[in-house]
């Protein structure tokens, strides 16, 4: 999967990479068709937001998580994240148990 970092106000960090690598990782095995993830990592004067989108095959999965530091809010973003990868398959799943089976003649 492609990673694409962009720092607004702020620098990205070899810790961050390494915490954003490992969390991306962990939604590629939920999800496999996801082919690009972009961070997006900002800070104003006291918060620091980062915002993490997937573009996945049909849908793109957006969060964005906020806190003090920015090693715990883009750990709240991918939370997010994979929560959301969670249901997107879970509900991808269900529909293809609802498909209707032909019926015996």
């Amino acid at each position: 999967m492609t990673i694409d970092y962009t720092a607004r106000h702020t620098v990205v960090t070899a810790k961050l990479k390494e915490v954003a690598e490992a969390g991306i990782e962990r939604i590629g095995r939920v999800t496999h068709l996801c082919k690009n993830a972009h961070i997006i990592l900002s800070e104003d004067r006291f918060r620091k937001i980062a915002e993490v989108t997937l573009q996945c095959k049909g849908e793109s999965i957006v969060a964005s998580g906020e806190a003090g530091q920015m090693e715990t809010a883009l750990r709240q973003a991918l939370e997010k994240v994979e929560q959301q990868a969670i249901r997107s398959r879970k509900r991808v799943e269900t529909v293809r148990d609802r498909v209707a089976k032909p019926l015996a003649a």
